[in-house]
């Protein structure tokens, strides 16, 4: 299968856990979909509506650690606008550092994107900005049995094993957002690879030892 592959590499990432918004603040060690598909969104300049999307991806970095951070609190007043006491705190963070994103995609259109992106990329938060190194078309060889890696994959009828946390596909153009499509994901980091009996693609420039299972969905 012929495809398109972008990889993007940024400095440092990180990818919170849904519902986790006080304390400390681990990182997810493969971005969630929903993630990946911001990217799409920020390179296009437009927010993706009624289209089918077929993606796969690969995600690995060389370390994860922490950081002291300082954040802001502000409380709520009684008709439910902010106060005007504002109070700091300190918390750790969890991060990676020197990471790689590689998007493999059918549809060219949303390659060209990637050309020209509307908006900067990001891999987590505003300051983990990430560039695009190469965009190279690729054959991809079906294989059976697939070994993955550096990846999520829904838990439901695949059920392999990782890291198993509810996690949405996309967000709604709305304010506020709203999760769309979440759903349960194994998420398996690159250094922890699972054999699985499941149908993915190789693809023919190997950087990495992991075959590559395609999301299919509807925005």
């Amino acid at each position: 299968m012929k495809a398109f592959r972008i990889k993007i590499n940024s400095w440092t990432s990180s990818f919170r856990y849904p519902n986790l918004i006080s304390g400390f603040q681990p990182t997810l060690e493969v971005p969630p979909v929903s993630t990946v598909m911001g990217l799409i969104n920020a390179a296009s300049g437009k927010y993706l509506d009624n289209k089918e999307i077929e993606l796969g991806y690969y995600f690995d970095f060389k370390i994860k650690t922490i950081d002291l951070e300082t954040i802001y609190q502000i409380k709520a007043n009684d008709k439910n606008y902010p106060d005007n006491a504002v109070k700091s705190n300190v918390i750790q963070r969890e991060f990676l550092y020197d990471c790689r994103l590689f998007l493999y995609f059918v549809d060219e259109e949303l390659v060209s994107y990637f050309r020209q992106p509307a908006y900067q990329i990001l891999l987590g938060r505003s300051s983990d900005l990430a560039g695009i190194e190469s965009i190279k078309e690729v054959e991809l060889l079906e294989v059976q049995n697939a070994r993955i890696g550096g990846q999520v994959v829904p838990f439901n009828g695949n059920y392999l094993p990782g890291q198993i946390q509810a996690l949405p596909k996309y967000f709604s153009n709305t304010i506020p957002r709203k999760n769309m499509g979440t759903e349960p994901y194994s998420v398996i980091s690159y250094n922890n690879p699972v054999n699985s009996q499941l149908t993915g693609f190789r693809p023919d420039l190997e950087e990495f030892d992991s075959d590559i299972f395609f999301h299919k969905f509807q925005v």
